[in-house]
């Protein structure tokens, strides 16, 4: 079985740096432009047959119509990234005297952003959706979010690497391989888009 995780392109909050989980904002120009056939640096994949999904946010529609067209496809809310909560649309300058700010980061896997959610709570909703596709046994691609990628690929492959190690530049992303058979499956190699 092919996994093809694809983050989506860029916004103006990656753009800004800023905090970005819940918020549905769309591609910014200069994300929209990079993602057209004719600005493209690499090739995508080819999805024939596939099952496609995104998490149903803007960026993720916006990023799977301008690569592959107007595709019937899934939307998986489990895919949408972290809820920043209070650190939303906010970037590292404008909250690190923050005290509420700075106990998260202190454990920003296991603390909860204030009004938001822990890492932790994002690891579990990702990774059981993500065994629910994979068991499906079906080819997948899924559009989703800088968080996300890291998380599942780590889930997968257990390699050690931290987030931003893991984390795939916008509109790039991994083809994960896998043997899925009726006793679960394990994930054999991997391959970066872009």
């Amino acid at each position: 079985m092919k996994l093809i995780f694809l983050r989506h392109g860029e916004t103006e909050a990656t753009e800004k740096r800023l905090y970005c989980g819940q918020s549905d904002i769309e591609l910014s120009e200069a994300g929209k432009r990079a993602l057209l056939p004719e600005n493209r640096k690499f090739e995508y994949p080819a999805i024939e047959g596939f099952r496609v999904i995104t998490s149903g946010m803007k960026r993720t529609e916006q990023t799977l119509r301008l690569i592959y067209g107007d595709l019937p496809h899934e939307q998986c809310p489990e895919f949408k990234e972290i809820d920043f909560g209070a650190f939303e649309l906010r970037n590292y300058d404008e909250l690190k005297k923050d005290p509420a700010y700075l106990e998260w980061i202190k454990d920003a896997y296991n603390n909860i952003c204030p009004g938001g959610e822990s890492r932790a709570q994002v690891v579990k909703r990702v990774t059981e959706k993500l065994d629910e596709v994979i068991l499906g046994g079906r080819d997948t691609l899924i559009v989703a979010h800088g968080g996300v990628i890291p998380d599942s690929m780590e889930y997968l492959f257990h390699e050690g690497r931290n987030l931003y190690e893991w984390m795939p530049d916008p509109g790039t992303g991994y083809i994960v391989y896998l043997d899925v058979n009726k006793d679960g499956y394990k994930a054999l190699s991997y391959e970066k888009i872009g």
